[in-house]
């Protein structure tokens, strides 16, 4: 039995949700934020960093979104969720399962972070915080938000899925940072591909299963 260590509002929800789409039996161990918004200590107990997500299966530990998808398509796929090794299709796959982490998230952490600490600093000094951290949104980070977020439009033109025309594990992957780029930087008309997406991810019943067993899931801003 696969065991899902499961972080509320976190990049878990991926996890559940492929399990879902493989059919594959597993259980939750849920976990709470603190008011920090940081994982609870309790979770260092089961991987050294105490992040989520983490999974258990037997005697083997897998930490990290990617890794843990990656793995429960090689071992339970079947072959589903993912594309022939050394097609176009593949190489899309590849690249979309590195990207969502390597390249989008850091980004919408920055943005995450930049709208926090001006409501979260000492109050004497929010109105100093405020417009300091809203020029560096403004001149570092959505720039390059506006720039990433045209792209996946642009991917998108070529199909209705990332890596293809039918769902993969790199479309679960993807869910998180384009999820989290709606809920902090808004995906307006200019993107109506990205957002035809998100409604045909959000409107899968393996989809709505996932939200439902792992409780609400609240984006953060």
């Amino acid at each position: 039995m696969i065991t899902v260590h499961h972080l509320n509002n976190s990049r878990s929800q991926r996890v559940l949700w492929l399990l879902e789409e493989l059919e594959v039996p597993y259980e939750i161990v849920r976990y709470q934020r603190l008011p920090s918004i940081l994982a609870p200590p309790e979770l260092k107990k089961i991987h050294p960093l105490g992040k989520s997500p983490v999974i258990t299966d037997g005697d083997k530990t897998i930490a990290e979104s990617g890794a843990i998808l990656q793995y429960l398509v090689e071992t339970y796929g079947n072959g589903r969720l993912a594309p022939p090794q050394g097609t176009p299709e593949w190489r899309r796959y590849v690249y979309w399962m590195h990207y969502a982490e390597g390249s989008a998230m850091p980004l919408l952490y920055q943005k995450l972070l930049f709208n926090l600490v001006p409501r979260r600093g000492p109050w004497y000094a929010r109105p100093l915080l405020r417009p300091i951290f809203a020029r560096m949104q403004a001149t570092l980070v959505d720039p390059q938000l506006e720039q990433h977020i045209a792209f996946w439009e642009s991917e998108l033109g070529k199909s209705e899925w990332f890596a293809g025309d039918g769902l993969t594990a790199a479309d679960i992957q993807m869910s998180y940072p384009v999820e989290a780029a709606e809920a902090r930087a808004g995906l307006d008309a200019r993107y109506p591909k990205a957002t035809a997406w998100l409604a045909r991810i959000r409107a899968r019943p393996e989809y709505k299963a996932a939200i439902e067993k792992g409780g609400p899931f609240v984006m953060g801003k």
